[in-house]
């Protein structure tokens, strides 16, 4: 994959619409709370990425060999911040140790967009979208894309805390509906976000379910979706060595073609039906009898 920079014009790659290399400027780094969130100038990504895809940067210190992958919170098209990408990480290591360390005109080795985006409904049908931690980035992203649709679109955000709570105020800004959970009570309603889920659901008739964050999250909300019928498409959290299809250490027992198959995280997905990931059998390989029926989104 050739190296571009952010002076050269678009590559042939990016202009198949393939992912593609570039060492980027840090344009600027702040800290949200317990996150910290990185501004990339990086055009050809920004150009083409869409909600739901991800990232996968190089990093450097405590002898880090692999890259690590990001979903994508923000790109900017235009205006004076055009052809950034912003990615949202929390420090849990020395690779995003190092990350928490960029300052302006640093430059990072980003790879992307990666994986398969979330698929945007053809039908006028209200949208309900749940986010844990700050799994809520790439779903803010999702939610600007839905309303420039002109689709109804409601959020459920659900943390430890109030403080793990990613950008409220912009989930607000986005979402007709928003509702907020905290295991400890701090903010919103006290329990997790399942707790609400079939609540909001009974009064916004929803049409199609997103959501993105722990996998047990995912696991218990696509479980709620399915018993209600209602599409669910989820972005889901498996750790990723290679993030192009490579290595398949990321591989989710998926329901497809009247089979199980262990589709590869980074490339079928990170976005999956959700009544299709068989959430009992992740991590063991078997036969598996097919999901609940399915709507289409």
């Amino acid at each position: 994959m050739a190296v571009v920079t952010r002076s050269e014009g678009p590559s042939p790659r990016a202009r198949r619409g393939e992912p593609v290399r570039a060492l980027c400027e840090v344009l600027t780094y702040r800290k949200t709370g317990v996150y910290h969130s990185l501004t990339l100038v990086a055009p050809e990504v920004a150009a083409q990425a869409k909600p739901g895809q991800f990232v996968s940067l190089g990093v450097e210190g405590g002898g880090t060999l692999l890259r690590r992958p990001f979903s994508i919170y923000a790109v900017s098209r235009g205006g004076p911040a055009a052809g950034t990408v912003e990615v949202v990480f929390e420090v849990n290591g020395p690779g995003t140790e190092w990350l928490a360390t960029r300052t302006k005109h640093d430059v990072v080795d980003i790879v992307g967009p990666l994986g398969r985006s979330f698929p945007i409904p053809q039908q006028r049908v209200s949208c309900l979208l749940v986010g844990g931690g700050y799994g809520v980035a790439p779903l803010l992203f999702l939610a600007s894309a839905l309303q420039k649709q002109g689709l109804r679109v409601d959020m459920i955000i659900g943390a430890a805390t109030a403080e793990r709570i990613f950008n409220p105020i912009e989930a607000k800004r986005l979402s007709a509906g928003t509702y907020f959970t905290t295991e400890d009570g701090s903010s919103g309603v006290k329990g997790r976000v399942t707790d609400v889920v079939d609540q909001v659901m009974d009064a916004g008739q929803i049409g199609v379910v997103y959501a993105c964050g722990p996998m047990p999250m995912l696991a218990a909300v696509a479980r709620i979706a399915a018993r209600r019928r209602v599409p669910v498409q989820v972005g889901v959290e498996e750790a990723m060595a290679c993030g192009v299809g490579v290595c398949w250490t990321c591989v989710v027992p998926y329901w497809s073609g009247g089979e199980v198959r262990n589709v590869r995280a980074c490339v079928e997905g990170p976005c999956l039906s959700g009544t299709r990931v068989l959430w009992d059998q992740i991590g063991v390989r078997t036969d598996a009898d097919g999901p609940p029926e399915e709507a289409a989104p």
